[in-house]
């Protein structure tokens, strides 16, 4: 039977790489592990996460916390395979904790893969029969797979750079958001919402899923409105079309433009910019913009 762990989580771009460690400094003696840990002897292990964001520690009383462009990251996940089995994970979600992206574990001797996560998006859903970590809102996330060789002379204290394993789509309106409108709604054809971590590749791939966004009273009348989208990808680019509409109820369209073929890659914003209430029906068209760290077009 499939064995999957959901968390429910409290908040509302990619390389991936494996790093090989042999650890040979003296830390400490080895330990026997209590229950739920691996058996025989073994090293305790603290990982320090470091990567495209902030590691802001405060003095003792206060909160610490690991932020990305201005957003805090509210959940890690540490899971430890020795010879293609899990033999343990940890999942930190309290980014108010004093240990909040340094995470401890006691690790046996020997070979390990310990892949490690930490996002804020939300509404996880955890599958270690397929190993991946799916979301309901794919946010800002980071991962890593750090491979480790456990000795009784091994040094515990480790830092471990993570990278951003998201593509971020930025549309930005040139027209005023209508008076009438009620919602934003963004349609790729490709999206993935989930992270194999053993493969270190994109998974739960979804077609044509609708994100709806609600347009607030104060953004009405507006122009230069933007909307972002976050979805896992590889360094490898790839491409999709994306169907974008407003509506001032769930049946009404006011406005509506197609992009064809946009690119995404890992760690890179693509923006788009264009009218989406001054154009009669679909517009389609494909861009070949150049781009640096961000691709700009629009439609």
């Amino acid at each position: 039977m499939k064995k999957k762990f959901v968390f429910f989580l409290l908040a509302a771009s990619l390389l991936t790489s494996c790093e090989k460690v042999i650890l040979t400094e003296s830390d400490s003696e080895s330990e026997t592990v209590s229950d739920g840990s691996p058996v025989g002897n073994a090293k305790k292990f603290t990982f320090t996460i470091k990567g495209d964001f902030s590691d802001n520690w405060k003095p003792v009383g206060t909160r610490g916390y690991l932020a990305a462009d201005g957003k805090d990251l509210t959940d890690v996940w540490v899971l430890d395979y020795q010879g293609g089995a899990l033999v343990q994970q940890l999942h930190q979600s309290d980014n108010t904790a004093e240990d909040f992206g340094h995470p401890t574990m006691n690790l046996a001797y020997g070979s390990h893969h310990i892949y490690i996560i930490a996002t804020r998006s939300t509404g996880a859903t955890l599958d270690t029969d397929t190993h991946t970590l799916s979301f309901a809102k794919v946010l800002d996330t980071f991962y890593k797979d750090y491979e480790v060789s456990v000795v009784s002379t091994s040094n515990g204290n480790r830092a471990v750079t993570l990278d951003r394993v998201v593509t971020r789509l930025r549309l930005t309106f040139d027209d005023a958001i209508s008076t009438d409108a009620a919602t934003i709604n963004i349609a790729p054809h490709t999206w993935h919402y989930g992270w194999n971590y053993v493969t270190g590749t994109p998974a739960d791939t979804r077609t044509d899923q609708v994100t709806t966004i609600t347009i607030p009273s104060s953004e009405i009348g507006k122009t230069g409105v933007q909307a972002n989208l976050f979805g896992f990808s590889s360094s490898t680019e790839w491409t999709t079309d994306i169907a974008i509409n407003s509506k001032s109820s769930p049946s009404t369209v006011i406005g509506q433009t197609t992009i064809t073929d946009a690119p995404f890659r890992a760690n890179r914003i693509t923006e788009y910019s264009g009218p989406l209430f001054g154009s009669e029906g679909a517009m389609t068209l494909s861009l070949n913009s150049s781009w640096d760290d961000a691709y700009n077009g629009t439609w």
